[in-house]
């Protein structure tokens, strides 16, 4: 049998596209690998999480889809950083680009994450118009298990607001449902959104002062904070659970776990940590009468005080900054726009006076000439042959 160039070609162009299809579906999964690490970097390292979310939108390579997953992380890591502003201007600029392509998963994590961004700036009507258009977009999906992740983030960003806006009941109800909802996925993120759940109900209980209820769930936060190695969300825990210590008047029990929750975050460089950890120290050493150990943590709780406070005086001014330029930019390209709507107008005032004098002129004209009909018309009665 003879084979010809046809059939040559085809096979060969039919290996070449093998090669291309997985060359390209290897990419995929070293960059879902990729993301998926500094994903969990994301409260321990949230700098690496940026620049790595930056490579990977500024890489002209990557698909558009990749794109926005690049400036997703990048918002996930200013969002940890409490950097709320710079975290939202990088999650719009991934929803200008998810506009323009058909992908229905996409724009529901999309919306989901805007929901998060204006919950974290204290924008709560925003916010919850989000979530609504979320939780429908969710409910109305075909595959049930590719949303289940963002449907657990919206009931739990939903329990941030009402704990802030209606009370803990509401709030605990619905921590509740999202931690139902991470439950059915396997996962380190998952592990990490459970800790940070259970982390806020035990808050709520504090406020409800029920102690024993508030000590069950930051014990439970712990647990899962420390098998996935999230050390902030660990020390974040221990400090709960602390506080609850406290309030029983159990203050040396309060200091162990404050003194476990400043080793396991002393390379996390979280400053609103450290100074929640530096406050309850000094508190609970000052109900023991240990004088000595109650100023120098009070002291060290002061400065780290000073430093939040700069570093929000620095994203506040940084972000006018930013907004000045911006208004400065506008403006100077509106004035060339303002002067040549000043020109054009005066010419179109000009040209409508002349047409206007034009008009008079010719109206005067015809009327003389009108005049003169008249005359001869009058003339010629008044003189009969």
């Amino acid at each position: 049998m003879q084979i010809s160039i046809k059939h040559i070609l085809l096979v060969l162009f039919l290996i070449a596209n093998y090669c291309c299809i997985g060359t390209f579906a290897q990419s995929n999964i070293q960059l879902d690998s990729l993301i998926r690490a500094s994903t969990l970097e994301i409260y321990e390292n949230p700098d690496k999480a940026i620049a790595v979310g930056k490579s990977i939108f500024e890489d002209p390579k990557n698909t558009t889809k990749q794109k926005i997953r690049g400036l997703t992380l990048m918002s996930d890591g200013y969002s940890s950083k409490r950097n709320y502003q710079k975290s939202l201007e990088t999650v719009l600029k991934a929803k200008q680009i998810a506009n323009k392509i058909d992908d229905d998963l996409l724009k529901i994590r999309i919306v989901s994450k805007l929901a998060a961004q204006y919950q974290q700036l204290k924008i709560y009507d925003k916010a919850i118009a989000f979530l609504d258009e979320s939780e429908a977009l969710c409910l109305s999906f075909p595959v049930r298990d590719s949303v289940q992740f963002l449907l657990g983030n919206n009931y739990v960003i939903r329990g941030f607001i009402y704990k802030e806006q209606l009370n803990c009941d509401i709030a605990i109800n619905y921590f509740q449902k999202g931690i139902k909802e991470y439950q059915k996925i396997d996962g380190s993120l998952m592990n990490a959104n459970l800790s940070i759940t259970y982390y806020n109900i035990g808050n709520c209980y504090i406020l409800m002062a029920n102690h024993a209820a508030a000590k069950k769930s930051f014990t439970e936060s712990i647990s899962i904070a420390h098998q996935i190695n999230a050390k902030s969300l660990e020390g974040f825990s221990l400090k709960g659970l602390a506080e609850v210590y406290t309030l029983e008047g159990r203050y040396n029990e309060a200091i162990k776990k404050l003194d476990e929750a400043l080793v396991v975050s002393k390379n996390v460089g979280d400053l609103v940590l450290n100074q929640g950890i530096y406050k309850g120290l000094s508190e609970n050493y000052l109900a023991i009468n240990e004088w000595e150990k109650y100023r120098n943590y009070h002291l060290d709780y002061l400065q780290t005080q000073l430093q939040v406070k700069e570093s929000e005086r620095k994203s506040i001014s940084n972000s006018l900054d930013k907004s000045f330029a911006n208004h400065h930019l506008i403006l100077e390209e509106s004035i060339p726009n303002y002067y040549y709507g000043i020109i054009t107008s005066i010419l179109i005032c000009i040209v409508i006076v002349i047409i206007f004098i034009f008009n008079t002129i010719k109206v005067k004209k015809s009327n003389l000439n009108l005049e003169k009909l008249i005359n001869n018309l009058q003339k010629s009665k008044s003189n009969p042959l």
